[in-house]
């Protein structure tokens, strides 16, 4: 497809998701306002031939409301966590730094070496359901450890890559960070994907990429109100609530006790305050204190 009907598909999905629901003729008045449209108005036929083209490029459904004739995407596509909503704000900022090359100096971004390096292997290896060998260096190990995997699905967490699969040694499910493989490799041997796990079930109650078999507890943090409002607008935990008092807010949550979210907690220092429940109380208590300790050495 040419680059000009990708850009035009482009605005028009960015148009209809930042409006919500807009109909065609503000979509025409727009679209006219656009450097893309050189003042020309989106005839009838094109704007459903670029609908049409937009569903499929970006696996999306556009519906249209019939009482009031607004179009507007399905929800099911935009949840935070989605493929497709990633997809088009990578696509989005793609096209704004694209068109930012006379201040390319002024622009700085984040590394993510994994998804240069193996990435690729593994989203072929989950379309044709075959495992990858590769060798793995672990933090906690000296030597890097030979690993044959049955990848079922990828996450991207904090700027990195991890892949969630079945070691065939092992038998058991295992997750592990991309930028710390060597000697990727794909192979012939396929396996058939265990249907009962679902990536959405398997992370429902975890901070991160951390899953264990603890059994999720009710969290409650009391945050100053000034990083409430980096808690409010970038939730810990899918749920997340929140009650505002005058000075702080508390922020009430159910996941398990992992050790990335102990972490992230400790990250926010005299910021937030830890409530309940008791065992993650503690567990601060002997964080801070072994900090103090460090100093007092």
């Amino acid at each position: 497809m040419a680059r000009a009907v990708l850009n035009r598909c482009m605005w028009l999905m960015e148009t209809i998701r930042r409006y919500g629901r807009i109909t065609r003729s503000e979509v025409t008045a727009l679209w006219v306002r656009s450097p893309l449209s050189d003042g020309k108005p989106m005839s009838r036929r094109t704007f459903a031939n670029y609908i049409e083209a937009a569903e499929d490029l970006f696996n999306v459904k556009i519906n249209c409301d019939t009482s009031t004739y607004e179009y507007y995407i399905s929800e099911d596509c935009m949840r935070d966590d989605s493929v497709v909503k990633w997809t088009l704000d990578s696509l989005s900022l793609n096209n704004l730094l694209s068109s930012s090359q006379d201040i390319a100096g002024r622009i700085f971004v984040e590394n993510i070496p994994s998804a240069r390096e193996h990435l690729g292997i593994f989203l072929d290896a989950l379309r044709s359901n075959t495992a990858v060998r590769f060798d793995y260096h672990s933090y906690a190990r000296t030597l890097p450890r030979r690993v044959t995997l049955e990848p079922y699905f990828v996450k991207l967490f904090k700027q990195r890559w991890y892949v969630v699969g079945r070691v065939t040694d092992e038998k058991r499910i295992k997750t592990y960070a991309l930028d710390r493989m060597h000697n990727v490799k794909s192979t012939t041997n396929t396996f058939v994907l265990d249907q009962t796990i679902d990536p959405d079930e398997y992370f429902k109650h975890s901070y991160g990429i951390v899953v264990t078999r603890n059994k999720p507890v009710k969290v409650v943090l009391r945050a100053d109100h000034i990083q409430a409002k980096y808690f409010a607008d970038l939730p810990l935990h899918p749920s997340q609530s929140q009650t505002i008092a005058d000075t702080y807010s508390l922020f009430t949550m159910t996941l398990r006790i992992t050790d990335d979210f102990v972490a992230e907690l400790l990250s926010h220092g005299n910021h937030i305050t830890v409530l309940e429940p008791p065992e993650l109380v503690a567990r601060m208590k002997t964080e801070l204190q072994s900090a103090l300790d460090n100093y007092a050495k």
